[in-house]
This record gives C-alpha cells, structure tokens and sequence, in this order.
C-alpha cells in the first residue's frame, strides 16, 4: 500500500509534496494521511531520523491535508504544464523577472519576519539559564521568586510579539519548511514558559524539569534554523 511503500523513498527538503510523501497526485486524502504518518513515525528524531526530513514532511502535510490548499496546488501545477502544451510560455525576460521577484520576496521575509523574531527569541532561551541559577540559589525567597516571575512575564511579552511578527507576513513557498520549523521552535518555548509558570505556583519539580528541557530543545531548534538560513542563497 502506498504508505509503505513511501517509506523507502527519498525525502527532499520542499519540492513536490506528492514525492516528499512517496506518492502521486492521485493519491486518496486517506492514503495521504497514511503515508504521513508512517513516514513521521519512521522518520522522527526522537526514533533516530533526520531533522530536515520531518520539516519536509510537515512542509507536505500542511498543503495536502486539506482539500482547498490541495486543489490550489494541484491547479497551480497545472497552469505551467498547460502553458507549455499550448506554446504560451513565458518569455526567458519574464522568467528571469519571476526569479528576481521571489528573491525579493524571500529576502523581506528573511529581514522583516524571521530575523527580529531570531533575536526576541534569543532574549527568553539565552537568559534562562542564569535566571534559573540565581532562582535555585533558593526557591523559597520571595524576592528570587519574584524576578524569575518578572522574566517569565517579560518573556510572554516577547512571544507575544513574536506572534504577531509571524502572522504578519506569509512565507514564500520556498521558505515554507524553514517557516514551519521557526514555528515549532515558537511553540516550544511557549509550552516551556507554560510548565515553568506552573512551577512558580506550586513548587512541583517536574514542572521545573520538563520547563528546562523544552527550553533546551528550543535552543537546539534554533540552531538549526540560523544554520539553515546560512545555506538559503540570499
């Protein structure tokens, strides 16, 4: 069947989503769903994957899970091929200005979206660890707890617009997975702020514990963003 077949096929970064999936344009919504699943289950880091391969897969899920976007894709892939059957392809001039646009485009993106939202997330993952030293120092001081509640409550202040940042501008489609990835890491340090708000209200460890390790990941995460967009060619 389908999905598993697909796991024995190469996953490219971004490109067809169809072939990220191992199938083909003809596949049925429930053979997608399949395909996607086992292919996330075999693939997952925590299974011993690759990183770049679950972004692709995420990248491709997120244009044929659903029937509108799917359409959409399917008519758009349509358009050049039926351009071509007809003789009506654009001029080399016109291609070559399409090529300018969409660089242009990834660069604002790059400059406007992703890289102010790079830094605010550097001001909650960079100063967590010294923040947390200072609190172990003694939990139970009102004033320690105090501030570590003040950069908690910075640091929402930060996400916040770091939220904003993101819906204000949609990724190109060739920054697609990278955009996909920068919202994970997002929605890492949320879930991390949210275990260690709880903390601050109880004193439970594991709290503390499963906080920290988010965060941790989150740091991770946002390496591989920047070295990812080392290797964008802009």
């Amino acid at each position: 069947m389908p999905a598993s077949r697909s796991r024995d096929v190469p996953v490219p970064l971004g490109g067809d989503p169809y072939a990220v999936l191992g199938l083909t344009p003809q596949a049925t919504s429930a053979e997608i769903k399949a395909a996607y699943r086992a292919l996330v289950k075999c693939h997952h880091p925590d299974a011993g994957g690759d990183e770049e391969r679950i972004v692709a897969l995420n990248a491709a899920w997120e244009v044929l899970r659903d029937e509108q976007s799917r359409r959409r894709y399917d008519a758009a892939q349509a358009a050049p091929r039926h351009a071509s059957a007809s003789g009506e392809g654009p001029p080399r001039q016109g291609q070559a200005r399409s090529g300018a646009d969409a660089d242009a485009q990834l660069l604002a993106w790059l400059q406007k979206v992703y890289a102010p939202i790079d830094r605010l997330l550097a001001q909650v993952i960079n100063p967590f660890p010294q923040q947390l030293r200072e609190l172990s120092a003694d939990p139970y001081d009102d004033r320690l707890m105090e501030a570590f509640c003040a950069f908690l409550e910075q640091s929402r202040a930060r996400l916040e617009k770091v939220e904003q940042l993101y819906r204000s501008m949609a990724a190109p489609s060739c920054a697609q997975g990278f955009s996909l990835s920068l919202y994970h890491c997002l929605s890492q340090v949320q879930d991390a702020l949210i275990e260690l708000e709880r903390y601050t209200m109880g004193y439970v460890d594991s709290y503390l514990r499963d906080g920290r390790e988010m965060l941790r990941e989150a740091k991770r995460r946002r390496s591989l963003l920047q070295q990812e967009r080392r290797r964008l060619e802009i």
